[in-house]
């Protein structure tokens, strides 16, 4: 089982980067300003919950992660483009060196896309389609 020891410290930035910069990207997909607060709220007892709950050491790991990775002045292209990019250089890493954990971390980033595009008053066209963006960046195929 793969922990934090077995990255880099810029593999393992990138990886933090992308599970917050997923929630993170989701909640500015649909800029209603009145529901930043609770999806933001909705991110962190997400990744709190798996930080209790999850059995891959290394998603409990991630999910401990502070802070979003991304300046309070980051456009939302600037989001997107960072979070998509940290998403492809994780998987790549996870495929080299933990492929077993893979799978987790996909499952990670996008329920807490997800949970984050439920909160408030509910999944968004706009979050829809930054859900689609994250899961292609992670090389899920998109259902038929």
């Amino acid at each position: 089982m793969a922990t934090k020891a077995d990255f880099t410290e810029d593999e393992w930035k990138a990886m933090q980067r992308g599970v917050t910069g997923a929630g993170t990207l989701t909640s500015v997909a649909d800029a209603d300003f009145t529901d930043a607060f609770g999806e933001a709220s909705a991110l962190a007892k997400y990744l709190a919950d798996r930080r209790r709950s999850s059995e891959s050491a290394l998603v409990r790991d991630l999910a401990s992660v502070h802070g979003t990775g991304f300046g309070m002045t980051a456009s939302r292209d600037e989001v997107e483009a960072g979070t998509l990019s940290a998403l492809r250089s994780s998987v790549a890493t996870l495929e080299a060196k933990a492929p077993d954990e893979v799978a987790a971390y996909r499952e990670l980033v996008t329920g807490l896309a997800e949970h984050v595009a439920e909160a408030k008053t509910g999944v968004k066209p706009a979050e829809s389609d930054a859900i689609a963006k994250i899961s292609e960046a992670l090389g899920i195929s998109p259902t038929a």
